[in-house]
Formats: structure tokens, sequence, C-alpha cells
């Protein structure tokens, strides 16, 4: 299975972004996945001035998150990148400023490293 979004996502935008206690996203998350985790999570990191930019060049316009506060966002970052420091074996980050042809190499090179063939 392939996603875009997990629970990660959840820690970091409704705890990190938001200031939720994981105290009470941890159940939630118990619930909704019954132990299911990701083999692998590759987490895409740009500074938040880039990715902004990015978002928003899309569409031409921000939607109602990428409307929030800078500080909002840098909080986001901080959390997935705590995330993926308390578990390197399951996260890895990817460098996502470049190309997208760059950004692509990077992530195959991950996969190819820790996924079996």
């Amino acid at each position: 299975m392939l996603c875009d979004r997990y629970t990660d996502a959840t820690y970091a935008y409704q705890g990190g972004g938001r200031g939720i206690d994981d105290g009470l996203i941890d159940p939630l998350a118990t619930l909704a996945q019954r132990g299911l985790w990701p083999k692998l999570t590759i987490l895409l990191d740009a500074p938040v001035g880039p990715a902004l930019q990015r978002a928003r060049a899309r569409s031409g316009k921000a939607d109602r998150i990428e409307g929030e506060a800078v500080a909002f966002f840098e909080r986001v970052r901080e959390r997935y990148l705590q995330r993926a420091h308390s578990d390197p074996d399951r996260i890895c980050i990817v460098d996502a400023v470049g190309s997208v042809a760059e950004v692509g190499e990077r992530i195959a090179s991950v996969v190819a490293r820790v996924l079996p063939s």
C-alpha cells in the first residue's frame, strides 16, 4: 500500500501546529490504525518559505491550511523532524529542495536502499 499522508501528519499538524497534546492523539491513532505502521515513510523536507511558495503556486491561492502563519508551519516541520529522528528506521528524511527530477532521484535512492526488490 502507498499513501501520501498517515498518522505522522496528525502528530505534525494537530500536535505540532495546533498544540494538541500527543496524549489525545495517541489513543485515536491506536484505534484507527490497529497497530498498522508503514514500513517506510519518506519525509520530504524543505525550509518553510520555499515550501509554501511551491504549494501556493500549484493552485494560485492559499487553501485553509496554506493560509496559516509561517510560525504554524515551522512548528509542523519541527514535529515532523522530531518524529523522523525518534524513528530513523522507518522515517527517511529527503531533501526536497531542488528540481522535481532531483528530488525524485533522492526518493528513488531511498526506496531502492530500504525496500527489498
